[in-house]
């Protein structure tokens, strides 16, 4: 059984700080990519980052660089994402997600995984305002 958890979230003003953090239980965090997604109202989803399992390389939107980081930690099978210098724009409820394991007999990488399989969390609403 795949669990995600995400917590975190919350209100917080334009140039603050979030970290949200993203809980795994049933499976290690190991060969499984591990991305961040985001969605607001009248938006498209978007991925705001992603971790490869196999070289732990990050990627991140064009939209967060710069400004969001995403790490994790294998002792605690969480994965983190630290956001900041928040933008109004931000506002969303943030997700994780996981996807490999034993369905793939081949290297998943974040470029080829878009969101559309895997394991969801709940999300967390991240609102920003002043």
């Amino acid at each position: 059984q795949l669990q995600l958890v995400e917590s975190g979230g919350g209100l917080v003003q334009p140039g603050g700080s979030l970290r949200l953090s993203c809980a795994a239980s049933g499976f290690t965090l190991d060969y499984y990519v591990i991305g961040w997604f985001r969605q607001a109202p009248g938006k498209e989803r978007e991925r705001v980052s992603c971790i490869n399992y196999s070289d732990g390389r990050t990627t991140y939107a064009d939209s967060v660089k710069g400004r969001f980081t995403t790490s994790k930690d294998n002792a605690k099978n969480t994965v983190y994402l630290q956001m900041n210098r928040l933008k109004p724009e931000d506002t969303a409820v943030y997700y994780c997600a996981a996807e490999g394991g034993p369905h793939f007999t081949y290297q998943l990488t974040c470029i080829s995984w878009s969101g559309d399989t895997g394991s969801w969390g709940q999300g967390t609403q991240v609102t920003v305002s002043s």
